[in-house]
């Protein structure tokens, strides 16, 4: 019995192989609440760490006299609206552009928005540099700065904004890590900066050893020193091919659909801290006329809040990368699940702190002060406003993950709205003559509107594409009336 001969098969006819399963990612596919925690956890010590910083910057620029000091506070709020715009605002844009290209799966998109959210950080620090180098002084002395603080004030901003750029560049840098989910490296480098940055800040500004006194100028240098040194680690690293993203300068063609990704939430969201930092500036404007004993007071409140926003902070950012990839791979049950997790546990880890705070103020204030006056003042502010500041935690998650759905116009609508809340309640306190407690509950309430309406817009704001209607048939000729 002979053989059965083989029958020729067509090699473009045999059945390709099974497509190799999809890659899981812990972002798009993992447990939400563990993933939130796995990328907040770096950032809570990075940026508690930055507020080690702003206590010990206090410390050693009150050595140079109380005029520094003066000084300091007087710069204080260009400062931290440089660092908000640039880590949060501009920074949150970047990172949600970033995490939405990679969850539609698209790396040469990402690529080139990292490219060119570069040349937004390096544009903005220059207009940051150009303004506060021509108009800084004025604007210093229309704050308040006179004579020897004036002076101070003016030393610091020449140094530090003389460099904007690179806390921008910073910043924007950080963003394209975390866009990829790379919360680690970034974190790791704000915890670096702040150690060197009080190293080197204190040793120029007091002028220790053999280097020379430099007072405020010092202390502006040793930032900007400390920023180049970590703009050169995080650069070798994402230009190095080592990070999921790596920026493509070289042959880069400019496409403003590329720009307009990063702008269009990153140009909007630069008015919440805008907003924050003018909220701040007129309550404390209404609270000089109690004397220095209740601005004091309300001050050791405001360091806590300061250090209470990083915890925010912390898990808002983490919220951009996790929404971002959501919307991008089209999985907006995801994205919301996310935004409504992180909003519950910033609430829980910004409050439980507060409360705590709140019941037993003298943990935090012994810190700061001996004064018997001081302390009452603080007191009251503290037990009245600290149950409250968990709806600041709220606030924030809620316009980071509206970041990263790119729809962020309704949190910051919601900042708008505190800041009207405040002035128009604060004015019509002053007109009569309400006491010190009562506009600390003003403070607490404003936080209370900020939190709920914060929410409520997230709530309302469509982030899926908008259903197309449904096109009509014409009837059938042969259809029954």
């Amino acid at each position: 019995m002979s053989d059965i001969a083989e029958i020729p098969v067509d090699e473009q006819e045999r059945p390709l192989p099974p497509p190799p399963p999809p890659v899981r990612s812990a972002l798009t596919d993992g447990p939400i609440l563990r993933t939130l925690l796995s990328l907040a956890w770096p950032n809570v010590i990075a940026l508690s760490a930055g507020t080690c910083t702003v206590i010990a910057e206090t410390s050693y620029i009150g050595r140079l006299g109380v005029e520094a000091l003066a000084a300091m506070a007087l710069v204080f709020p260009t400062i931290i609206l440089t660092m908000t715009m640039s880590g949060g605002a501009m920074g949150g844009a970047v990172a949600s552009a970033i995490a939405r290209a990679l969850g539609a799966g698209d790396r040469e998109r990402a690529a080139t928005l990292a490219a060119h959210a570069i040349l937004i950080g390096i544009s903005f620090g220059l207009v940051f540099m150009l303004g506060m180098l021509i108009f800084g002084p004025r604007v210093l002395e229309m704050l308040g700065g006179r004579g020897a603080v004036l002076t101070h004030a003016v030393a610091y901003t020449q140094v530090f904004f003389g460099g904007a750029v690179l806390p921008w560049l910073l910043n924007t840098m950080a963003g394209v890590l975390r866009g990829t989910g790379n919360m680690k490296l970034p974190s790791f480098l704000i915890l670096n900066s702040a150690a060197w940055q009080i190293v080197l800040g204190g040793t120029l500004g007091l002028g220790l050893g053999p280097v020379p006194q430099f007072g405020m100028r010092g202390v502006a240098a040793g930032a900007l020193i400390a920023y180049s040194m970590n703009i050169c680690i995080m650069g070798w690293y994402l230009f190095s091919g080592r990070a999921r993203v790596t920026p493509k300068l070289r042959g880069l063609r400019i496409q403003w659909a590329m720009f307009f990704d990063i702008l269009k939430v990153g140009a909007i969201a630069c008015f919440s801290p805008l907003q924050s930092v003018l909220t701040i500036s007129i309550f404390t404007h209404m609270l000089a006329k109690f004397g220095t004993t209740i601005l004091a007071g309300y001050g050791i409140g405001a360091r806590l809040e300061f250090l209470l926003t990083s915890i925010a902070f912390s898990f808002g950012i983490a919220c951009v990368p996790m929404v971002g990839m959501a919307i991008g791979a089209g999985n907006i049950a995801r994205a919301r699940r996310v935004a409504w997790i992180a909003s519950a546990a910033a609430f829980v880890a910004v409050g439980a702190p507060a409360c705590v705070v709140a019941m037993f103020p003298d943990l935090w204030i012994n810190i700061f002060t001996d004064s018997a006056a001081v302390r009452a003042a603080s007191h009251q502010y503290l037990s009245t406003v600290g149950p409250f500041y968990a709806f600041f935690g709220i606030a924030t998650t809620m316009y980071f993950s509206s970041q990263g759905a790119a729809k962020v116009i309704g949190p910051v609508l919601a900042q708008t709205a505190r800041l009207i809340y405040i002035s128009a309640a604060g004015w019509w306190l002053s007109t009569h003559d309400a006491t010190a407690q009562s506009f600390f509950w003003l403070a607490a309430s404003s936080m209370v509107v900020l939190g709920l309406l914060s929410f409520s817009s997230v709530v309302l704001t469509r982030w899926g594409p908008r259903a197309s209607k449904a096109a009509i048939r014409p009837a059938l000729s042969g259809a029954a009336d």
